[in-house]
Protein backbone atom coordinates (compact mmCIF):
# COMPACT_ATOMS: atom_id res chain seq x y z
CA UNK A 1 0.00 0.00 0.00
CA UNK A 2 2.79 2.41 0.96
CA UNK A 3 4.72 1.68 -2.24
CA UNK A 4 1.61 2.31 -4.27
CA UNK A 5 1.03 5.62 -2.45
CA UNK A 6 4.54 6.74 -3.33
CA UNK A 7 3.98 6.44 -7.08
CA UNK A 8 0.52 8.01 -7.19
CA UNK A 9 1.85 11.56 -7.65
CA UNK A 10 5.00 12.34 -9.62
CA UNK A 11 7.05 15.54 -9.35
CA UNK A 12 5.94 17.90 -12.14
CA UNK A 13 2.57 16.15 -12.50
CA UNK A 14 -0.36 18.54 -13.07
CA UNK A 15 -3.77 17.67 -11.63
CA UNK A 16 -7.03 19.27 -10.38
CA UNK A 17 -7.57 19.62 -6.64
CA UNK A 18 -10.39 20.78 -4.37
CA UNK A 19 -9.08 22.52 -1.24
CA UNK A 20 -10.76 21.22 1.93
CA UNK A 21 -9.17 23.32 4.66
CA UNK A 22 -6.16 25.38 5.76
CA UNK A 23 -3.12 23.64 7.25
CA UNK A 24 -1.27 24.83 10.35
CA UNK A 25 1.18 26.79 8.16
CA UNK A 26 -1.60 28.56 6.26
CA UNK A 27 -1.38 26.41 3.13
CA UNK A 28 -4.40 24.92 1.38
CA UNK A 29 -4.95 21.19 1.99
CA UNK A 30 -6.55 18.85 -0.54
CA UNK A 31 -6.52 15.13 -1.42
CA UNK A 32 -5.54 13.57 -4.75
CA UNK A 33 -6.04 9.79 -5.00
CA UNK A 34 -6.21 9.71 -1.17
CA UNK A 35 -2.83 11.42 -0.83
CA UNK A 36 -2.68 14.71 1.07
CA UNK A 37 -1.41 17.69 -0.94
CA UNK A 38 -0.32 21.03 0.59
CA UNK A 39 -0.70 24.07 -1.69
CA UNK A 40 0.59 27.48 -0.47
CA UNK A 41 -1.78 30.31 -1.39
CA UNK A 42 -4.84 28.08 -1.97
CA UNK A 43 -7.98 28.64 0.12
CA UNK A 44 -10.73 26.32 1.43
CA UNK A 45 -13.43 25.40 -1.15
CA UNK A 46 -11.30 26.57 -4.08
CA UNK A 47 -10.92 24.35 -7.13
CA UNK A 48 -7.37 24.68 -8.43
CA UNK A 49 -5.02 23.10 -10.94
CA UNK A 50 -1.79 22.17 -9.18
CA UNK A 51 1.72 21.19 -10.25
CA UNK A 52 3.47 18.81 -7.82
CA UNK A 53 6.76 20.37 -6.61
CA UNK A 54 7.82 18.06 -3.77
CA UNK A 55 6.91 14.42 -3.11
CA UNK A 56 7.31 12.90 0.35
CA UNK A 57 6.28 9.52 1.78
CA UNK A 58 3.07 10.73 3.41
CA UNK A 59 2.29 13.93 1.52
CA UNK A 60 3.00 16.04 -1.56
CA UNK A 61 3.45 19.78 -2.06
CA UNK A 62 2.28 21.71 -5.07
CA UNK A 63 1.98 25.17 -6.57
CA UNK A 64 -1.11 26.76 -8.11
CA UNK A 65 -1.13 26.85 -11.90
CA UNK A 66 -4.74 27.98 -12.21
CA UNK A 67 -7.68 28.80 -9.93
CA UNK A 68 -10.81 27.40 -11.56
CA UNK A 69 -13.16 28.34 -8.73
CA UNK A 70 -12.18 31.17 -6.37
CA UNK A 71 -13.08 31.46 -2.70
CA UNK A 72 -15.57 34.31 -2.09
CA UNK A 73 -13.18 35.38 0.71
CA UNK A 74 -10.11 35.73 -1.53
CA UNK A 75 -8.79 39.31 -1.65
CA UNK A 76 -5.84 41.00 -3.35
CA UNK A 77 -2.91 41.00 -0.93
CA UNK A 78 -2.05 44.68 -0.34
CA UNK A 79 1.69 44.07 0.18
CA UNK A 80 3.66 44.21 -3.12
CA UNK A 81 6.28 41.69 -1.93
CA UNK A 82 3.89 39.42 -0.04
CA UNK A 83 4.69 36.30 -2.11
CA UNK A 84 8.48 36.67 -2.12
CA UNK A 85 8.71 37.50 1.61
CA UNK A 86 6.48 34.72 2.95
CA UNK A 87 6.17 36.32 6.39
CA UNK A 88 2.38 36.78 6.08
CA UNK A 89 0.83 33.58 4.73
CA UNK A 90 -2.80 34.79 4.71
CA UNK A 91 -2.86 38.33 3.32
CA UNK A 92 -4.93 37.02 0.39
CA UNK A 93 -7.74 35.96 2.78
CA UNK A 94 -10.35 38.42 4.08
CA UNK A 95 -9.54 39.22 7.73
CA UNK A 96 -12.88 38.12 9.24
CA UNK A 97 -12.47 34.79 7.47
CA UNK A 98 -8.88 34.46 8.78
CA UNK A 99 -10.35 34.48 12.30
CA UNK A 100 -12.77 31.66 11.40
CA UNK A 101 -10.03 29.59 9.76
CA UNK A 102 -7.76 30.00 12.80
CA UNK A 103 -10.52 28.60 15.01
CA UNK A 104 -10.76 25.72 12.52
CA UNK A 105 -6.98 25.11 12.79
CA UNK A 106 -7.50 24.68 16.57
CA UNK A 107 -10.39 22.25 15.94
CA UNK A 108 -8.28 20.21 13.48
CA UNK A 109 -5.51 19.82 16.09
CA UNK A 110 -8.02 18.67 18.71
CA UNK A 111 -9.58 16.18 16.28
CA UNK A 112 -6.17 14.80 15.30
CA UNK A 113 -4.62 14.48 18.76
CA UNK A 114 -7.47 14.09 21.29
CA UNK A 115 -10.64 12.04 21.83
CA UNK A 116 -12.62 15.11 22.86
CA UNK A 117 -16.18 15.38 21.59
CA UNK A 118 -15.65 18.52 19.48
CA UNK A 119 -19.40 19.01 18.98
CA UNK A 120 -19.93 19.39 22.74
CA UNK A 121 -16.83 21.53 23.34
CA UNK A 122 -17.09 25.29 23.92
CA UNK A 123 -14.62 26.57 21.31
CA UNK A 124 -15.18 30.31 21.11
CA UNK A 125 -14.82 32.63 18.08
CA UNK A 126 -11.26 33.94 17.61
CA UNK A 127 -10.65 37.35 19.20
CA UNK A 128 -9.26 39.58 16.45
CA UNK A 129 -8.05 43.17 16.00
CA UNK A 130 -10.04 46.19 14.90
CA UNK A 131 -7.06 47.28 12.79
CA UNK A 132 -4.97 44.21 11.88
CA UNK A 133 -2.03 46.21 10.43
CA UNK A 134 1.05 47.90 11.89
CA UNK A 135 0.92 45.85 15.09
CA UNK A 136 4.44 44.38 15.43
CA UNK A 137 6.59 46.36 17.87
CA UNK A 138 9.91 44.80 16.81
CA UNK A 139 11.71 44.11 13.53
CA UNK A 140 14.91 42.13 12.98
CA UNK A 141 15.97 42.85 9.41
CA UNK A 142 19.09 41.37 7.82
CA UNK A 143 21.26 43.91 5.99
CA UNK A 144 22.77 43.30 2.56
CA UNK A 145 23.92 44.91 -0.67
CA UNK A 146 22.00 44.75 -3.95
CA UNK A 147 23.61 46.40 -6.97
CA UNK A 148 25.69 48.50 -4.56
CA UNK A 149 22.64 49.70 -2.62
CA UNK A 150 22.13 48.92 1.10
CA UNK A 151 18.96 46.85 1.59
CA UNK A 152 17.32 45.40 4.73
CA UNK A 153 14.67 42.75 5.09
CA UNK A 154 14.07 39.01 5.37
CA UNK A 155 15.23 35.98 3.44
CA UNK A 156 12.71 34.67 0.94
CA UNK A 157 10.99 31.42 1.97
CA UNK A 158 13.39 28.43 1.92
CA UNK A 159 16.14 30.46 0.20
CA UNK A 160 19.09 32.68 1.03
CA UNK A 161 17.83 35.48 -1.19
CA UNK A 162 17.43 38.67 0.84
CA UNK A 163 14.19 40.53 0.09
CA UNK A 164 14.34 44.30 0.65
CA UNK A 165 11.37 45.38 2.79
CA UNK A 166 11.18 49.19 2.77
CA UNK A 167 7.75 49.29 4.41
CA UNK A 168 6.42 46.16 6.14
CA UNK A 169 2.64 46.48 6.54
CA UNK A 170 2.45 44.49 9.79
CA UNK A 171 5.33 46.37 11.43
CA UNK A 172 4.60 49.43 13.57
CA UNK A 173 5.31 52.59 11.50
CA UNK A 174 8.08 53.72 13.86
CA UNK A 175 10.07 50.48 13.38
CA UNK A 176 9.74 50.85 9.58
CA UNK A 177 10.91 54.46 9.75
CA UNK A 178 13.83 53.58 12.03
CA UNK A 179 15.16 50.81 9.75
CA UNK A 180 14.82 53.03 6.65
CA UNK A 181 16.79 55.86 8.25
CA UNK A 182 19.49 53.59 9.75
CA UNK A 183 19.90 51.92 6.34
CA UNK A 184 20.45 55.38 4.80
CA UNK A 185 22.98 56.30 7.51
CA UNK A 186 24.98 53.09 6.87
CA UNK A 187 25.00 53.92 3.13
CA UNK A 188 25.89 57.62 3.64
CA UNK A 189 28.81 56.73 5.92
CA UNK A 190 29.91 53.83 3.67
CA UNK A 191 29.86 51.33 6.55
CA UNK A 192 30.95 47.81 5.41
CA UNK A 193 27.86 45.58 5.12
CA UNK A 194 28.31 41.92 6.08
CA UNK A 195 28.38 39.40 3.22
CA UNK A 196 27.21 36.03 4.53
CA UNK A 197 28.80 33.99 1.73
CA UNK A 198 32.22 35.66 1.90
CA UNK A 199 31.93 36.19 5.67
CA UNK A 200 33.30 39.72 5.28
CA UNK A 201 31.96 43.10 6.33
CA UNK A 202 30.62 44.43 9.63
CA UNK A 203 26.89 45.18 10.02
CA UNK A 204 24.70 42.07 9.77
CA UNK A 205 21.30 43.03 11.16
CA UNK A 206 19.34 46.10 12.27
CA UNK A 207 16.93 45.43 15.14
CA UNK A 208 14.35 48.10 15.92
CA UNK A 209 11.91 47.94 18.84
CA UNK A 210 9.22 50.50 19.64
CA UNK A 211 7.43 51.19 22.90
CA UNK A 212 3.95 51.50 21.37
CA UNK A 213 2.48 53.35 24.37
CA UNK A 214 5.55 55.51 25.12
CA UNK A 215 6.81 56.31 21.60
CA UNK A 216 10.35 55.35 22.63
CA UNK A 217 12.51 53.42 20.14
CA UNK A 218 15.58 51.21 20.58
CA UNK A 219 18.09 50.43 17.81
CA UNK A 220 20.40 47.40 18.01
CA UNK A 221 23.16 47.02 15.41
CA UNK A 222 24.25 43.38 15.15
CA UNK A 223 27.86 43.31 13.95
CA UNK A 224 30.22 40.51 12.93
CA UNK A 225 33.09 42.06 14.94
CA UNK A 226 33.55 44.28 17.98
CA UNK A 227 35.09 47.18 16.07
CA UNK A 228 32.38 49.33 14.48
CA UNK A 229 33.85 51.78 11.92
CA UNK A 230 32.80 55.45 12.36
CA UNK A 231 30.92 54.44 15.51
CA UNK A 232 30.62 58.00 16.88
CA UNK A 233 29.38 59.30 13.53
CA UNK A 234 26.74 56.55 13.32
CA UNK A 235 25.51 57.40 16.84
CA UNK A 236 25.43 61.15 16.10
CA UNK A 237 23.48 60.64 12.85
CA UNK A 238 20.91 58.33 14.51
CA UNK A 239 20.39 60.87 17.30
CA UNK A 240 20.06 63.74 14.79
CA UNK A 241 17.73 62.01 12.31
CA UNK A 242 15.73 59.92 14.79
CA UNK A 243 15.15 61.89 18.04
CA UNK A 244 12.62 59.23 19.16
CA UNK A 245 15.47 56.71 19.50
CA UNK A 246 16.26 56.63 23.23
CA UNK A 247 18.59 53.60 23.27
CA UNK A 248 21.40 52.60 20.88
CA UNK A 249 22.99 49.19 21.42
CA UNK A 250 25.58 47.05 19.62
CA UNK A 251 25.52 43.26 19.75
CA UNK A 252 28.37 41.12 18.40
CA UNK A 253 27.70 37.89 16.52
CA UNK A 254 30.61 36.66 14.40
CA UNK A 255 29.42 33.06 14.16
CA UNK A 256 28.00 31.31 11.13
CA UNK A 257 24.51 30.87 12.50
CA UNK A 258 20.87 31.67 11.84
CA UNK A 259 20.59 33.11 15.37
CA UNK A 260 20.28 36.90 15.33
CA UNK A 261 21.97 37.80 18.64
CA UNK A 262 25.45 36.93 19.85
CA UNK A 263 26.53 36.73 23.49
CA UNK A 264 28.26 40.14 23.82
CA UNK A 265 26.19 43.32 24.03
CA UNK A 266 27.65 46.86 24.20
CA UNK A 267 25.69 49.95 25.26
CA UNK A 268 26.54 52.68 22.72
CA UNK A 269 24.36 55.65 23.69
CA UNK A 270 21.20 56.83 25.43
CA UNK A 271 19.38 54.54 27.88
CA UNK A 272 20.07 50.84 28.37
CA UNK A 273 16.35 50.15 28.01
CA UNK A 274 13.13 51.61 26.60
CA UNK A 275 9.81 51.78 28.45
CA UNK A 276 6.57 50.03 27.45
CA UNK A 277 3.19 49.60 29.12
CA UNK A 278 0.53 46.89 29.16
CA UNK A 279 -2.62 48.24 30.80
CA UNK A 280 -1.53 49.65 34.18
CA UNK A 281 1.80 47.80 34.17
CA UNK A 282 5.02 49.29 32.80
CA UNK A 283 8.10 47.35 31.68
CA UNK A 284 11.73 48.08 30.91
CA UNK A 285 12.82 46.42 27.68
CA UNK A 286 16.51 45.65 27.26
CA UNK A 287 17.92 44.62 23.87
CA UNK A 288 17.51 40.88 24.46
CA UNK A 289 14.47 40.85 26.76
CA UNK A 290 11.51 38.84 25.51
CA UNK A 291 8.31 40.85 25.18
CA UNK A 292 5.10 40.12 23.30
CA UNK A 293 5.26 41.47 19.72
CA UNK A 294 1.65 42.70 19.65
CA UNK A 295 0.95 44.72 22.84
CA UNK A 296 -2.67 45.57 21.92
CA UNK A 297 -3.62 41.90 21.60
CA UNK A 298 -1.45 40.94 24.58
CA UNK A 299 -3.81 42.93 26.83
CA UNK A 300 -6.77 40.95 25.38
CA UNK A 301 -4.86 37.67 25.80
CA UNK A 302 -3.95 38.35 29.44
CA UNK A 303 -7.50 39.46 30.21
CA UNK A 304 -8.65 36.08 28.90
CA UNK A 305 -6.14 34.38 31.23
CA UNK A 306 -7.57 36.41 34.13
CA UNK A 307 -11.12 35.42 33.14
CA UNK A 308 -10.17 31.72 32.91
CA UNK A 309 -8.34 31.77 36.28
CA UNK A 310 -11.57 32.85 38.06
CA UNK A 311 -9.67 34.47 40.94
CA UNK A 312 -11.51 35.74 44.01
CA UNK A 313 -8.57 37.36 45.86
CA UNK A 314 -7.21 34.54 48.02
CA UNK A 315 -5.87 31.95 45.55
CA UNK A 316 -2.30 30.67 45.40
CA UNK A 317 -1.27 30.88 41.73
CA UNK A 318 1.66 29.24 39.91
CA UNK A 319 2.98 31.11 36.85
CA UNK A 320 5.03 28.41 35.08
CA UNK A 321 7.41 29.47 32.29
CA UNK A 322 6.92 32.95 33.77
CA UNK A 323 9.58 34.83 31.76
CA UNK A 324 9.74 38.44 32.99
CA UNK A 325 6.55 37.87 35.01
CA UNK A 326 3.99 39.57 32.76
CA UNK A 327 1.10 37.09 33.21
CA UNK A 328 1.59 36.67 36.97
CA UNK A 329 1.79 40.42 37.54
CA UNK A 330 -1.38 40.83 35.46
CA UNK A 331 -3.15 38.46 37.91
CA UNK A 332 -1.49 39.64 41.15
CA UNK A 333 -4.16 42.14 42.25
CA UNK A 334 -6.81 39.37 42.18
CA UNK A 335 -4.63 36.64 43.77
CA UNK A 336 -3.55 35.80 47.30
CA UNK A 337 -0.02 34.89 46.15
CA UNK A 338 1.78 34.45 42.83
CA UNK A 339 4.76 32.12 42.49
CA UNK A 340 6.64 32.00 39.21
CA UNK A 341 9.64 30.12 37.90
CA UNK A 342 11.77 30.11 34.76
CA UNK A 343 15.08 28.50 33.79
CA UNK A 344 16.51 31.82 32.53
CA UNK A 345 18.08 33.73 35.44
CA UNK A 346 17.96 37.12 33.66
CA UNK A 347 14.21 36.71 33.13
CA UNK A 348 13.68 36.00 36.84
CA UNK A 349 15.80 39.06 37.74
CA UNK A 350 13.54 41.14 35.48
CA UNK A 351 10.39 39.56 36.99
CA UNK A 352 11.56 40.53 40.50
CA UNK A 353 12.36 44.09 39.34
CA UNK A 354 8.98 44.39 37.60
CA UNK A 355 7.14 43.24 40.74
CA UNK A 356 9.12 45.69 42.91
CA UNK A 357 8.54 48.60 40.50
CA UNK A 358 4.78 48.10 40.72
CA UNK A 359 4.74 47.62 44.48
CA UNK A 360 3.49 44.05 44.08
CA UNK A 361 4.44 42.27 47.30
CA UNK A 362 2.54 38.98 46.80
CA UNK A 363 4.75 37.73 43.92
CA UNK A 364 7.68 35.36 44.49
CA UNK A 365 10.05 34.23 41.71
CA UNK A 366 12.62 31.43 41.51
CA UNK A 367 15.14 30.24 38.94
CA UNK A 368 14.56 26.60 38.02
CA UNK A 369 12.46 24.10 36.13
CA UNK A 370 8.77 24.10 37.04
CA UNK A 371 8.76 20.31 37.37
CA UNK A 372 11.50 20.57 40.02
CA UNK A 373 10.44 23.76 41.81
CA UNK A 374 6.69 23.01 42.11
CA UNK A 375 7.04 19.67 44.00
CA UNK A 376 9.42 21.39 46.43
CA UNK A 377 6.76 24.03 47.20
CA UNK A 378 4.03 21.40 47.60
CA UNK A 379 6.27 19.30 49.89
CA UNK A 380 6.78 22.37 52.11
CA UNK A 381 2.99 22.68 52.46
CA UNK A 382 2.27 25.29 49.75
CA UNK A 383 -0.65 23.98 47.68
CA UNK A 384 -1.51 25.91 44.46
CA UNK A 385 -5.16 26.61 43.64
CA UNK A 386 -4.48 27.72 40.05
CA UNK A 387 -1.66 26.76 37.68
CA UNK A 388 -1.02 28.97 34.62
CA UNK A 389 1.30 27.59 31.93
CA UNK A 390 2.55 29.49 28.88
CA UNK A 391 5.08 27.05 27.37
CA UNK A 392 7.22 27.33 24.21
CA UNK A 393 5.94 25.92 20.88
CA UNK A 394 7.11 22.44 21.90
CA UNK A 395 4.50 22.39 24.70
CA UNK A 396 4.84 21.47 28.37
CA UNK A 397 7.60 19.26 29.69
CA UNK A 398 6.31 15.74 30.51
CA UNK A 399 7.51 16.00 34.07
CA UNK A 400 5.62 19.30 34.50
CA UNK A 401 2.38 17.71 33.26
CA UNK A 402 2.83 14.91 35.82
CA UNK A 403 3.52 17.50 38.53
CA UNK A 404 0.35 19.44 37.68
CA UNK A 405 -1.69 16.22 37.86
CA UNK A 406 -0.20 15.49 41.30
CA UNK A 407 -0.90 18.97 42.74
CA UNK A 408 -4.71 18.73 42.27
CA UNK A 409 -4.94 22.48 41.64
CA UNK A 410 -8.62 23.31 41.12
CA UNK A 411 -7.91 25.27 37.93
CA UNK A 412 -5.36 25.04 35.10
CA UNK A 413 -5.07 27.81 32.52
CA UNK A 414 -3.06 26.74 29.47
CA UNK A 415 -1.82 29.51 27.15
CA UNK A 416 -0.58 27.99 23.89
CA UNK A 417 1.07 29.29 20.71
CA UNK A 418 0.85 25.87 19.03
CA UNK A 419 -2.55 24.10 18.81
CA UNK A 420 -0.90 20.73 18.00
CA UNK A 421 1.19 20.56 21.18
CA UNK A 422 -1.73 22.01 23.18
CA UNK A 423 -3.92 19.12 22.00
CA UNK A 424 -1.28 16.52 22.93
CA UNK A 425 -0.85 18.06 26.39
CA UNK A 426 -4.63 18.23 26.95
CA UNK A 427 -4.71 14.46 26.38
CA UNK A 428 -2.55 14.08 29.48
CA UNK A 429 -4.28 16.71 31.61
CA UNK A 430 -7.74 15.26 30.88
CA UNK A 431 -6.97 12.37 33.25
CA UNK A 432 -7.89 14.76 36.05
CA UNK A 433 -9.26 17.87 34.36
CA UNK A 434 -12.28 18.76 32.23
CA UNK A 435 -11.90 21.28 29.42
CA UNK A 436 -14.28 24.10 30.35
CA UNK A 437 -13.73 26.17 27.19
CA UNK A 438 -11.14 27.10 24.56
CA UNK A 439 -10.57 30.71 23.46
CA UNK A 440 -8.42 31.42 20.35
CA UNK A 441 -6.77 34.87 20.15
CA UNK A 442 -5.26 36.32 16.96
CA UNK A 443 -1.88 37.70 18.02
CA UNK A 444 -0.45 37.79 14.49
CA UNK A 445 -3.00 38.85 11.85
CA UNK A 446 -2.28 37.72 8.25
CA UNK A 447 -0.11 34.82 9.47
CA UNK A 448 -1.20 31.24 10.21
CA UNK A 449 -0.28 31.58 13.93
CA UNK A 450 -3.01 31.40 16.55
CA UNK A 451 -2.74 31.74 20.33
CA UNK A 452 -5.15 29.76 22.51
CA UNK A 453 -6.29 30.14 26.14
CA UNK A 454 -7.78 26.92 27.56
CA UNK A 455 -9.62 26.79 30.88
CA UNK A 456 -9.48 23.41 32.68
CA UNK A 457 -11.37 22.48 35.86
CA UNK A 458 -10.41 19.71 38.29
CA UNK A 459 -12.84 16.80 37.92
CA UNK A 460 -15.17 16.43 40.91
Amino acid sequence: MDKQTNVQIQKGQVFPLTIKRLGINGEGVGYFKKQVVFVPGALPNEEVVVEATNIQHKFAEGRIKEIRKKSPFRVKAPCPIYKECGGCQLQHLQYEQQLKEKRDIVIQSLERHTKLNIGKLDIRPTIGMENPWGYRNKSQFQVGLKKGKVIAGLYSMNTHQLIDIPNCMVQHPSTNKTVTVVKRILADLNIPIYDERKRKGVVRTVVSRAGITTGEVQVVLITAQKELPKKDMIIAEIQKRLPEVKSIIQNINGRKTSLIFGEETIHLSGEQVIQESLGDLSFELSARAFFQLNPLQTVKLYDEVKKAAQLSGSEKVVDAYCGVGTIGLWLASKAGEIRGMDVIKEAIDDAKKNAKRHGIKNAHYEVGKAEQVMPKWVKSGWQPDVVVVDPPRSGCDDALLNTILQTNAKQVVYVSCNPSTLAKDLNRLMKKYDVEYIQPVDMFPHTAHVEVVTSLNLKL
